[in-house]
């Protein structure tokens, strides 16, 4: 497939943004600009919704410093999509015209259902959620919607966001006690009217600038070891706790609070309240960020019609086909692999030496799949390379746990580099847990040493249990001296976990 870049232009109330994606060989669009202006075009949308002379010529003049950068990529057709403050600006009509007379853009306005839509689409496809609720509050309105089975059921926009309520409620750059008891009873009554969010009890999956900035304060607050804010969650007490260290800081120091971006340090309070208030009323216990928001789910729409849908029906197997893509993997060699690696789980749980279950099972087949992927960078340092790219890099439907799972099983070569790759995150889980992850990296990296050569030679495997020893038999449908060697080599870290010895006798067919 030959690269392609799209771009689109947001037109928010809050900010304008300039976005330009690749086209990877995998179809994955990855974002290679991204061009920011605090244009606060709500300020200029007076009392009765005329976007005033001086709004318009900031957006004009926006949109031609955007149409620099797009000429230089050589971008003939631009997305341009305006949300909240044109859609209630009644002067809409004319400003339409002006953009496309002064900058050559057409503007697409978006309904309300068309802004919570492509929101929707962009969480469903790209996190592992079946079911939940997405916010996403902009700098002049508010979208909501109610998700089941990854389809959307009901949808709402509210004509606030964290601009307006700034504006409407708080004189000063942080709000007084009487201020902030008026709005929370504001934004409260408005949630409470829809009758569809009262407790839910599911998980609240936020999009949009002030979202974001949220959790990487909270990264920041806690000093959060891996990367990455997409599919990143929060409890509920998380969030209380940096909604009170937001409002204690005094208006300097929030400006320059590490994860904060400094245009939003007057309207982060109004939009953490309004995140606070649909959890409560929500009854959630978890608040997850999607990184990807409106403008993806535009993509998502245009790049899917050809094919007569626009959700995925698995958004993991969609990434693991990418990771695939992007790092060469040899599928028919990952197949075998995975093969030989499901019979040895099974065969240790005959012989009850190990308790593998359905979730274990499916770890070890994501395990294999990108089992020792770091040896695309660098032969030599191959692990150190897989547990860095797997903890680090976004993958659409895992969440950071379950990520950080994958690479310690993918990366593992011993006990030792387990123990100083899952050293940050020793927290994160039991012994026990860690101890399985270990035992599915060691049935990874023997099934990989049966298929050293890459010739797919193994016809079956056995396992018995003579006396104070493990017996595997494995019967080969070639010369087996090569991955003899191999496994010799690492049927060590098996023996250890399980605690006894191991023989493997390879015979022909």
């Amino acid at each position: 497939m030959s690269k392609e870049k799209y771009a689109i232009i947001d037109i928010g109330s809050n900010t304008m943004r300039l976005v330009i994606y690749l086209m990877e060989k995998s179809g994955r669009l990855k974002e290679i600009e991204n061009v920011k202006v605090v244009a606060r075009l709500r300020n200029y949308l007076s009392y009765d919704e005329i976007l005033e002379e001086e709004g318009v010529s900031v957006l004009i003049e926006t949109l031609n410093s955007f149409k620099e950068v797009t000429t230089h990529h050589e971008l003939e057709k631009v997305k341009c999509v305006a949300t909240a403050t044109i859609r209630q600006a009644k002067n809409q009509k004319e400003i339409l015209e002006m953009v496309k007379n002064k900058t050559g853009f057409k503007m697409r306005i978006l309904s309300e259902y068309e802004e919570a839509y492509y929101g929707f689409l962009a969480v469903v496809n790209t996190t592992p959620f079946e079911e939940g609720i997405t916010i996403d509050i902009g700098g002049g309105s508010t979208e909501v919607t109610y998700f089941s089975n990854r389809k959307l059921v009901n949808y709402h926009s509210f004509p606030f966001g964290a601009l307006s309520l700034k504006k409407q409620f708080i004189s000063g750059f942080t709000p007084t006690s009487q201020e902030l008891t008026l709005l929370k009873k504001f934004i409260h009554d408005q949630f409470s009217q829809l009758e569809w969010l009262q407790n839910k009890s599911l998980p609240i999956i936020a999009i949009g600038g002030s979202a974001r900035n949220v959790v990487q304060v909270h990264q920041e607050y806690i000093s959060y070891p891996i990367a990455g804010v997409h599919q990143y969650m929060m409890s509920n007490e998380d969030l209380v706790e940096i909604d009170q260290y937001i409002q204690s800081l005094p208006f300097p120091e929030l400006q320059r609070l590490e994860g904060l971006s400094k245009d939003r340090a007057d309207i982060i309070i109004p939009a953490v309240k309004v995140f606070k208030s649909i959890m409560e009323v929500v009854n959630a216990k978890h608040f997850a960020l999607s990184r990807k928001g409106l403008r993806d789910g535009v993509f998502f729409e245009e790049l899917t019609k050809n094919i007569g849908i626009t959700v995925f029906p698995k958004v993991i197997e969609e990434s693991f086909n990418e990771l695939a893509t992007d790092f060469t993997i040899d599928l028919n060699h990952v197949f075998h692999v995975t093969n030989s690696a499901m019979i040895i789980s099974q065969l240790l749980n005959e012989k009850g030496l190990a308790s593998i279950n359905k979730v274990d099972s499916l770890l070890l087949k994501r395990g294999a799949f990108v089992y020792n992927i770091g040896a695309y960078i660098d032969t030599e340092a191959s692990s150190q390379h897989t547990f860095y790219l797997l903890a680090n890099r976004t993958i659409d439907g895992l969440l950071h746990r379950d990520r950080l799972i994958i690479a310690l099983i993918a990366s593992y070569t011993s006990k030792s580099s387990f123990k100083r790759n899952v050293a940050p995150y020793i927290q994160w889980f039991s012994k026990e847990e860690l101890v399985k992850y270990r035992l599915l990296g060691a049935i990874i990296k023997l099934a990989y040493s049966l298929h050293a050569t890459r010739r797919n030679i193994i016809q079956a495997i056995d396992l018995c249990k003579e006396q104070d020893e493990l017996v595997f038999t494995i019967l080969c449908k070639k010369d087996w001296r090569p991955e003899q060697y191999q496994v010799e080599k690492q049927k060590k870290h098996l023996e250890k976990l399980l605690k006894i010895n191991i023989n493997v006798h390879f015979e022909s067919v």
